[in-house]
């Protein structure tokens, strides 16, 4: 019910990030492309299960997933982002009217499917603490190209104290359908970040003494794609602001 009535809140025009929010039920990233494209997107989220793990996918033209019975994929996320020949052409909490017959739908595993397990085990999650968006960052990490889908992959960051990080890496390794362990550690001049106070989506959190900074792949990795791929048309979520399932983040835990 919890779930549900967030949803039914979304669809009534709240709009806010949602990490922290149904404690125990998986959320998902959306990412819906026009039919041509569709087997190339599959074919990118096989190629790139860490980033991109699919965890559903709709009939063309259907905003409905077995992930939320009763769910409207247009309306029930709190955010979504419009994309036309790979840029960002509109954001709005209802995409009714931006929704196509021709467009099949991606739900990606969201890291905030885990991260009731990493405050379970004592383990700060400090955008949930500050009532923020996770921070998200572009890398220089290629994927691995799929036809005419390509582009890097994006990462989610969370401050973890240095003698913690064993633990929250082993935690989030038990969910490998939603992103599963992180991806990096430490630097992140490695991954091509210049700075962590400047992230490409999200809001920046502090980082504080004796902790560092902790990287897991990321499911706004499609939206990169689609902009280095000019793909002509996509309708995705705004990053941070997921679909709430009614499925039990257990469901993807070995």
């Amino acid at each position: 019910m919890i779930a549900a009535q967030l949803r039914s809140s979304f669809r009534a025009g709240e709009v806010r990030p949602t990490a922290g929010l149904a404690p125990g039920h998986a959320q998902a990233n959306l990412i819906a492309v026009p039919r041509d494209w569709a087997f190339e997107m599959l074919l990118y989220g096989q190629r790139n299960p860490r980033p991109c793990p699919v965890l559903d996918v709709t009939d063309p033209g259907s905003p409905f997933t077995d992930l939320a019975p009763g769910a409207d994929l247009r309306t029930d996320l709190p955010l979504y982002r419009v994309w036309r020949d790979g840029e960002l052409a509109e954001e709005t909490p209802d995409a009714t009217s931006a929704w196509r017959d021709d467009l099949v739908a991606f739900l990606i595993g969201c890291s905030f499917s885990f991260e009731a397990a990493l405050l379970a085990a004592g383990i700060d999650v400090r955008h949930i603490a500050l009532g923020c968006n996770v921070p998200m960052y572009r890398t220089n990490v290629a994927c691995r190209p799929a036809g005419r889908l390509h582009g890097g992959m994006v990462v989610s960051m969370r401050p973890i104290p240095a003698g913690q990080i064993a633990l929250a890496a082993t935690i989030s390794g038990r969910f490998p359908a939603v992103h599963g362990a992180p991806v990096h550690v430490g630097s992140p001049s490695d991954l091509g970040i210049a700075s962590l106070d400047s992230p490409d989506f999200g809001d920046a959190v502090p980082l504080r003494d004796g902790e560092l900074p902790v990287f897991w792949a990321c499911g706004v990795t499609p939206q990169v794609a689609v902009m280095a791929s000019g793909v002509p048309y996509a309708v995705t979520h705004s990053p941070g602001h997921m679909l709430i399932t009614d499925v039990p983040d257990t469901r993807y835990q070995v």
